[in-house]
């Protein structure tokens, strides 16, 4: 077991217990300090404190015993993964379409999640479990760059960073027809759609997104945009696409069968053919580095065929 200890500053009186301790250890979340007093790990001038409310003054010393992460129910699996990087604080992936990231209703495993668990074999933690720490999200059947923590203190600092400047994400898209202009910004609030509660719409009062995109080539009856996120609302770009008027090829939710109406058979059919939404992330610039992910072979066949 691990052991912490500091003494609080006049900063720190008269601050609830769980407040003074994540000030002093900003590596831990309040939430897992404050399960750690509940369970008796804390103490304050040798005492065990009785609660996570109790007020603490300017020099009181304080020691935090942090037992190891407890084992995750999460199935180790080995699932091809392609990494793109690996450090003592994180890990990079190509994440291949049709991989979904969570274990949830209908998909127990087989997820990326249990693929992690098995590649990565030094994980110390997040949240108090020995599993890895997703800090976003792509949809099951978007292939691309994924960023994922190894502990506590990398989980928080890259999703305090997440929509700031310090990251910057960019993908790659096919649409449905050309943008009248060659670049833009889509400025739209997303919500849940009010009339299909299992898609999001650009809707009045929803929470603010913001979508850079630029035209980098125009295609028979459609295009491939190069999009940037400054925000991460839950399917941002497919709905921001949609929004604009030009909804992605293959998008289930957001896009229907436009191919039908379009004259060319041998378009049509590259269209019809394609078996998801035609989005990758491109890249992640990170305040280490930058990761790229080279576009799918499925996408580059799809651009192949509409030039």
């Amino acid at each position: 077991m691990t052991r912490l200890t500091a003494t609080f500053a006049s900063k720190h009186d008269g601050l609830r217990l769980d407040r003074a301790l994540a000030d002093l250890f900003p590596s831990h979340s309040r939430n897992f300090l404050g399960r750690l007093i509940e369970e008796g790990h804390v103490s304050v001038d040798g005492r065990v404190a009785a609660k996570v409310s109790q007020h603490v003054g300017e020099g009181h010393e304080v020691t935090v015993e942090l037992p190891p992460p407890a084992p995750t129910e999460i199935i180790s699996q080995e699932i091809p993964l392609t990494i793109l990087h690996e450090d003592a604080n994180l890990v990079v992936i190509d994440k291949p379409a049709g991989l979904v990231v969570h274990p949830s209703a209908g998909h127990a495993d087989g997820t990326l999640v249990n693929a992690l668990v098995f590649h990565v074999k030094d994980l110390s933690g997040v949240g108090g479990e020995l599993r890895p720490g997703i800090v976003h999200r792509l949809d099951k059947d978007t292939s691309g760059v994924m960023v994922i923590a190894k502990n506590d203190a990398t989980h928080r600092a890259l999703t305090a960073a997440w929509n700031t400047d310090a990251v910057r994400k960019e993908y790659i898209a096919v649409v449905y027809g050309t943008p009248a202009n060659a670049k833009g910004t889509i400025d739209a609030p997303i919500g849940r759609d009010p009339r299909d509660r299992k898609r999001m719409a650009v809707v009045s009062g929803g929470r603010n997104a913001i979508t850079d995109y630029e035209v980098i080539e125009r295609l028979r009856y459609a295009s491939l945009l190069r999009l940037r996120l400054r925000t991460g609302r839950t399917h941002q770009i497919r709905v921001h696409l949609k929004h604009l008027g030009h909804p992605i090829i293959g998008d289930p939710l957001y896009s229907g069968p436009q191919w039908k109406g379009i004259p060319d058979k041998r378009v049509q059919k590259a269209i019809a053919s394609f078996p998801r939404q035609a989005l990758h992330a491109l890249s992640i610039r990170l305040p280490v580095g930058v990761f790229e992910a080279g576009v799918p072979g499925d996408m580059v066949k799809l651009i192949e065929a509409l030039r």
